[in-house]
């Protein structure tokens, strides 16, 4: 880092991403630092500045006792131990530290007393709520939202014949002539555990599915014009039950209120939708299998004049990036959910559902809220005139 870029860096103030410290004397309160930074997504510590901005600079003393301190702190006060870089900044009013601390790999990060930090703005705070613990774990694979066991389910509450067909279909044999009871072949499945069916058993193969998990659901609501209103709409649906219903409905809903245009066809026909169906089997497909389920809220879908948004909870997971996924890479969030998509829905995994879209139709985008914790997807449609 060259000077004139941590100046730019100081003028910007303290925020999520950097803190500011005149000098640094205990280890203990440094540890945390880092904690919060490697649990929330990386950031810097820039040392020899006042909270105000000003750079009081340091001692080539300093910078030896530092660095040493820096060392015990991310070797012996943080589990587990990080790496942290630190760069020495001459500027005009002196010496600054800079260290920078990488986003974490093996989330979540505790100091040595087993609390869990994560940055609250410029500040950090203890992280306590239950969710927000299991996304820490789930960014670094050690848990997924789908394998959640769902609180008063059973082997009473699967759809028997919904889940008779499917494995017929599948397995080529007929669930009746198993020999080992419905729990156990539930529980091989990884759809039940300790007796009670996980997120992905219920959305998959539930009779009530919103009864046990009401926020999983899908709202979609059309809107004339390109504005949302409050009162004001075109068509306003709740999609609840399994997965593959959710599914199809959604795409009903989509199609419902898309323009049919003739292109090539006689004015007799009915015509065909102005956007490509497979584009949103593809991006309905994507949302209900990759949302976070972590998150207790719907994927929304909302139809505008001149576009379409998708709207799913959680942003992208880990270090995935929307170049990425344009590219046809992916981060499977919800493995068991992904497993059995092949298999019920037109869904083929593997990271190509994103590409087989946007070469169906390009005017897709996509926005990554990482503040607002969302991921949505523009449809841009077609114009008259």
């Amino acid at each position: 880092m060259e000077a004139a870029e941590l100046i730019e860096l100081v003028n910007k103030g303290e925020d999520s991403k950097a803190q500011f410290k005149s000098n640094v004397n205990n280890e203990t309160s440094l540890a945390r630092e880092m904690v919060a930074f490697s649990n929330s997504g990386g950031g810097r510590i820039l040392i020899g500045i006042d909270d105000d901005g000003s750079i009081n600079g340091l001692t080539q003393e300093d910078i030896h006792r530092l660095n040493q301190l820096i060392s015990n702190a991310a070797s012996q006060q943080v589990r587990p131990p990080i790496n942290p870089i630190t760069e020495n900044i001459l500027t005009p009013d002196g010496l600054v530290l800079v260290v920078t601390i990488p986003d974490g790999f093996s989330k979540p990060y505790m100091d040595k007393d087993g609390i869990i930090w994560v940055k609250n703005g410029a500040d950090k705070r203890k992280a306590t709520a239950r969710e927000e613990i299991q996304r820490l774990y789930q960014s670094a694979c050690l848990i997924h939202g789908d394998e959640i066991p769902v609180q008063g389910t059973s082997v009473a509450d699967v759809d028997i014949e919904y889940f008779s067909k499917f494995f017929e279909k599948n397995f080529d044999e007929r669930l009746e002539d198993q020999e080992i009871p419905l729990n156990e072949i539930l529980h091989n499945m990884n759809l039940m555990k300790d007796g009670m069916l996980n997120i992905a058993g219920t959305l998959l193969f539930a009779k009530n599915s919103n009864f046990k998990l009401p926020m999983f659901i899908v709202k979609a609501v059309a809107f004339p014009g390109n504005d949302f209103h409050e009162s004001e709409y075109l068509d306003s649906r709740d999609i609840e039950g399994k997965i593959e219903t959710q599914f199809h409905e959604s795409k009903s809903f989509i199609h419902a209120n898309l323009r049919h245009i003739q292109r090539d066809r006689g004015v007799n026909s009915v015509g065909e939708l102005e956007i490509p169906p497979i584009v949103f089997e593809e991006l309905i497909a994507n949302a209900l299998i990759h949302r976070d389920y972590f998150i207790s809220a719907p994927i929304r879908i909302f139809a505008f004049s001149n576009r379409v948004e998708i709207v799913s909870p959680g942003h992208l997971p880990n270090h995935l990036t929307i170049e990425n996924i344009k590219s046809g890479n992916s981060n499977i969030r919800n493995p068991i959910l992904a497993s059995f998509a092949t298999k019920i829905l037109p869904y083929r995994g593997l990271g190509s559902g994103i590409v087989r879209a946007l070469k169906a139709y390009p005017h897709i985008n996509f926005e990554d809220d990482k503040d607002g914790n969302i991921f949505k997807v523009t449809i841009w449609r077609e114009v008259d005139g």
